[in-house]
């Protein structure tokens, strides 16, 4: 497999690179993104040999065909990780929810969101890497709520590896920083910065292709790698699970092989919607891929319009804080796949200088042959989380709410759609009692509320969180990150 560049090639860097040098090294040209220069093939041939796979037997064949350059026995290793989910035989459950909807779960991992089917394998290889090569790394993390609890679960006492998380202080759940303030392990530095998500992930943005900071680390001997979505080996594994998805529904009978269905997903950094283009273009029967977003519906807008316009927005603070994003990094590697290289490098850079660009007729065309969007309003996400309980005892959490609304608005009755559910309630729970109209002070007053009057029990990793002692206390100013780095990492 090679990847490349989303922005072309500026001269310095090779104008491809292997997979593995991809994950150690993610930031490509003129702060481009690495993409694959071909797709494998997931056809009706390859979906019938996994109709009876497991779901790490399915995980290695697209690995494998993709043409990674890792080993068997690492790929192994990695996805071995998904031993460690509620039933390893079928980490990811998908249910049927109502006629013509079905929900994939991917949250029952370690840290109990959908960023665990990514970066536990993901971790592993990349640790794994660093070992072979006896070098030194620093992984960056910007988080909305999910990917850094997961990535600090993944590194945690790591050889090589030392890693930075930035969160947006008060721009998570309760649950969500306990998770990341609560980790002791000696190689994870976790940082609340003030401001929002965007913030931080410029932040991170910055540091990977920032002069100071890499002759800096260079002298510490330390090379630097990315745990968000900008990097690709992320992306890889966030395929898998749409394939699985299709597999499901022709197990279950709600469709023959070869019949189309529509998927709905909650986007933010739409590193999701991603894997589910990929695996589109390779093949697998998806009609669309629609688009659900919250109050910052600057997706459902570019969806819609062309236009991606940040001018005169302002980041809002939901109910479903994970989606609280308006640079939605992803979106650029459509944008090449579709459109090449220099036009990619055209509308970035618009949208950097001027917070805007505008894709023509034609190219709008393009994007929704594949992407349909909607979103959800902070009362609509109430609605659906207190409808779905007090009807089907079915509890979710805000991110998986505003797929219902997709559904109800977008549903045909002829096509089934999967909806993807990318976390438990319980990191979510003074939302789920705020719908059911109970007051409550904290987070562990509505998980033990909730838990007693519809009976589901809490996992031990949720309950343990609130006994372990905060070790994680800095809140710093968005400007002063990479000070606040150097003095941590000398």
């Amino acid at each position: 497999m090679r990847l490349i560049e989303t922005r072309g090639n500026d001269g310095k860097k090779a104008p491809e690179v292997s997979f593995s040098e991809a994950i150690l090294s993610p930031m490509a040209s003129y702060g481009g993104l690495y993409a694959p220069k071909t797709l494998p093939k997931f056809d009706e041939e390859f979906l019938n040999s996994h109709l009876t796979s497991d779901y790490k037997s399915l995980a290695k064949d697209v690995l494998k065909r993709f043409d990674i350059d890792i080993s068997d026995e690492l790929i192994d290793k990695a996805i071995s990780r998904y031993d460690e989910f509620d039933d390893k035989d079928n980490p990811v459950p998908v249910v049927k929810l109502e006629d013509n909807l079905y929900i994939s779960e991917l949250f029952h991992g370690p840290t109990r969101a959908f960023k665990d089917m990514a970066l536990q394998p993901f971790g592993v290889i990349l640790s794994e890497l660093a070992k072979q090569r006896g070098e030194r790394y620093l992984i960056m993390a910007a988080t909305s709520g999910d990917t850094g609890p997961a990535t600090l679960e993944t590194f945690k006492n790591k050889e090589n590896i030392e890693v930075v998380c930035l969160y947006p202080e008060g721009g998570t759940s309760d649950v969500q920083r306990l998770q990341m303030v609560t980790e002791d392990a000696p190689n994870l530095h976790v940082l609340g910065i003030k401001g929002d998500f965007d913030d931080a992930q410029a932040a991170l943005k910055s540091l990977l292709s920032s002069k100071e900071f890499n002759e800096f680390l260079k002298r510490k001997e330390l090379k630097l790698s990315a745990a968000n979505s900008v990097n690709f080996g992320r992306i890889i594994f966030q395929t898998i699970y749409h394939i699985h998805s299709y597999l499901e529904l022709v197990r279950q009978k709600a469709i023959e092989m070869g019949e189309e269905i529509d998927l709905i997903v909650p986007s933010g950094n739409f590193g999701n919607a991603l894997g589910a283009y990929y695996i589109k273009k390779a093949g697998v029967p998806i009609k669309k891929i629609i688009i659900a977003s919250n109050e910052n519906n600057i997706l459902t807008e570019f969806i819609k319009s062309g236009v991606y316009d940040l001018r005169n927005k302002k980041l809002i603070q939901t109910n479903s804080p994970a989606m609280d994003i308006l640079k939605s990094s992803n979106v650029e590697r459509v944008l090449f796949d579709k459109f090449g290289a220099a036009r990619t490098k055209e509308l970035m850079e618009s949208l950097n200088k001027n917070l805007y660009y505008k894709l023509t007729p034609d190219e709008l065309k393009e994007i929704q042959k594949d992407f349909d969007a909607t979103f959800s309003t902070q009362k609509e996400v109430l609605d659906t989380i207190k409808e779905y309980i007090l009807q089907k005892n079915y509890i979710m959490d805000p991110h998986t709410a505003t797929t219902i609304k997709a559904f109800k608005e977008k549903n045909s009755q002829v096509i089934p759609m999967v909806a993807y559910s990318t976390a438990e309630w319980t990191k979510f729970s003074p939302v789920i009692a705020q719908s059911l109209g109970l007051n409550v002070t904290n987070d562990k007053e509505a998980l033990n509320l909730i838990s007693a009057r519809f009976n589901v029990k809490i996992t031990d990793k949720i309950v343990n969180l609130f006994k372990k002692r905060v070790v994680h206390l800095k809140i710093i100013e968005k400007n002063n990150i990479m000070r606040e780095l150097i003095d941590i990492l000398n």
